[in-house]
């Protein structure tokens, strides 16, 4: 059985609820003040960040500059250590061994015309997103802002954008399209290109449409004597020219400046 209490406000207390309830009497008679103290002041140490955080906020986040998991910055130049023949020369009409065309792409490719192409005003089919790292050339990589990446060329004089968000609404087709990029836990930068201007995979004509995706994967290696070299495995997929995925995948070396720049226009041979 309870016993009642001897203080007046306790009393209130036992009425209310039955039982003696925990005022600073019965605390500090069992010992629990120099706890409760102690609880108190840790509470009102706590950080406005941590504080917010219990509210659910939450704190500040990196930029893409900021959280940047690989540095791809810099001027890199081209090591063309295969296709050659594709990537050094103008290969001739019909030569596309390795690309996986359908009918359509093939009838395509097998009718481009060298001449009607210098004749137009669009020199720059096969500089597109989906061939420029192909072409043999100098980059300069840089930060735009905090959230885009930018890629110029000297060959074609070309800039692609690289952009940490997704298409806004009634994006417009472009010839570098629109690429969207996010870190990826591997230590890579992931870009993912929609949104393009029909073009070229290869300088011979070999097609990719409008309705083309290329994902692409940057990764940075670094050997013993300080070299770097800047690896980019991409995947073009179009199921309009293609029967299946056209992977490949293009080396660079790092340069310590920009020795060697030598900005020029498309050219089709």
């Amino acid at each position: 059985m309870l016993r009642k209490p001897r203080t007046a406000a306790a009393r209130v207390g036992y009425a209310k609820w039955g039982r003696t309830p925990f005022s600073s009497w019965s605390l500090e008679k069992k010992g629990y003040g120099p706890f409760l103290l102690r609880l108190m002041l840790g509470v009102l140490s706590l950080s406005p960040v941590l504080l917010a955080q219990a509210r659910g906020a939450q704190p500040p986040s990196k930029t893409p500059r900021d959280g940047a998991l690989v540095d791809i910055t810099g001027y890199w130049v081209s090591i063309v250590s295969e296709d050659w023949r594709f990537r050094m020369v103008t290969a001739p009409k019909g030569d596309y061994p390795d690309v996986p065309l359908n009918a359509e792409g093939k009838k395509i490719a097998d009718a481009w015309d060298p001449a009607k192409d210098e004749a137009s005003p669009d020199r720059c089919k096969a500089y597109g997103a989906p061939n420029l790292m192909r072409v043999p050339a100098r980059f300069h990589i840089t930060w735009a802002d905090d959230t885009t990446l930018k890629i110029e060329t000297d060959a074609g004089m070309q800039t692609r954008l690289l952009r940490f968000s997704t298409p806004p609404p009634n994006t417009r087709p472009q010839r570098q399209g629109f690429s969207a990029a996010r870190w990826e836990g591997r230590g890579a930068l992931k870009v993912v290109t929609t949104h393009l201007l029909p073009g070229y995979l290869q300088s011979n004509g070999v097609p990719h449409s409008g309705n083309a995706t290329m994902t692409e994967y940057f990764d940075v290696v670094k050997e013993t004597n300080g070299d770097q070299w800047l690896i980019v495995d991409a995947v073009v997929e179009d199921p309009q020219y293609l029967t299946r995925s056209f992977v490949r995948s293009t080396h660079f070396r790092k340069q310590p400046d920009a020795t060697g720049w030598d900005p020029s226009p498309c050219v089709v041979r």
